[in-house]
């Protein structure tokens, strides 16, 4: 069981020693599971307990909420990626202008030393904390002597000796911003070799204009503020895990629907090989569900009328099931 807290007056006073991380953790890709198996192992050796602290909202959306970048996932998913890595506990800082304002010391000593009795902390070598972002490892080392624990550094997933590569073959550190890049381009097969799993969202199925219904091909229309960052338009096969927990293989539908002129964006699943009473036997509505994207199979194209738009479908239908091998 992993314990969640959401603030430090959560944390139980007789809780610790504990080896701490702290971050964003946006995505939690392989790069923070590598940083974050580290924390793990470490705690296990050392008989104390495994704390990752992590900010909501995201640090930009206070400081320059004009240029935040679009999360890769929602604080729901991120708690549930960060608690299937093993960890003991979770706090989760609000992040604040007055949480900004402390001094790299401040920080460290309020929310590791005091609040989870750290004994380790460990961190990425680039890491950066405090007002200003003032504080750096050479801070972090300096106040374990202080304080009296040790500083562990560990290098992150990617470039340094666990090679991933990006289009031109170049090796590259994992990172949040190249999640987003690979999402923004519609390339979720890279997104997931980053990640270490396919990419998702989470929301509420809600009604659409059932123009699929019509056609033949029923989806689930997630709600417009469905958590997760919208990969590019176009036909993905991937998965729709309803709030029962079962998967099912869908077609995905990120876009505007521009055979029918429409203009807001939308994302709707098409689950395939769904049970075969009557339509609305299967109904979605009103469930919050998990939407996954396995593969881009095709960009959005606007076609001349229903009809070449069935016969698409049916397409994108037959490659769906290729690609998730029989499910």
């Amino acid at each position: 069981m992993v314990y969640i807290w959401n603030d430090p007056s959560d944390v139980p006073a007789d809780f610790g020693p504990s080896v701490v991380t702290f971050g964003n953790f946006d995505g939690v890709h392989r790069g923070h599971q590598q940083v974050l198996s580290q924390l793990i192992r470490s705690a296990r050796l050392s008989h104390a307990k495994a704390v990752a602290v992590t900010f909501d909202p995201h640090p930009a959306v206070i400081h320059r909420p004009e240029a935040a970048p679009e999360l890769i996932m929602g604080l729901e998913d991120k708690l549930e990626a960060l608690g299937g890595l093993g960890l003991d506990a979770i706090l989760v800082v609000k992040y604040s202008l007055d949480l900004a304002s402390l001094t790299a010391e401040e920080f460290v000593e309020q929310y590791l030393v005091d609040c989870l009795h750290a004994s380790h902390v460990v961190i990425g070598h680039d890491a950066r904390f405090g007002r200003g972002n003032s504080g750096d490892l050479d801070t972090m080392k300096a106040l374990g002597e202080k304080f009296g624990f040790d500083v562990q550094v560990i290098s992150e997933f990617g470039a340094e000796g666990y090679p991933l590569h990006d289009d031109d073959g170049t090796d590259r550190r994992c990172s949040s911003t190249w999640v987003r890049e690979a999402l923004q381009a519609g390339d979720v097969t890279t997104a997931a070799s980053v990640l270490g799993r396919p990419h998702r969202m989470r929301g509420e199925v809600v009604h659409g204009a059932a123009r699929g219904r019509a056609l033949g091909f029923p989806t689930a229309n997630l709600s417009s503020d469905a958590t997760g960052l919208i990969p590019a338009d176009g036909i993905y096969a991937g998965w729709l895990v309803d709030q029962a927990g079962k998967r099912w293989p869908a077609a995905i539908s990120v876009g505007s629907n521009p055979t029918f002129d429409g203009v807001s964006r939308q994302v709707e699943a098409h689950v395939i090989d769904r049970p075969q009473e009557a339509v609305e036997d299967f109904d979605l509505y009103g469930q919050t569900v998990i939407v996954e994207f396995v593969a881009r199979l095709r960009g959005m194209v606007a076609y001349r009328g229903p009809e070449a738009l069935v016969e698409q479908m049916l397409l994108d239908v037959a490659k769906t099931h290729q690609l998730l091998g029989g499910h």
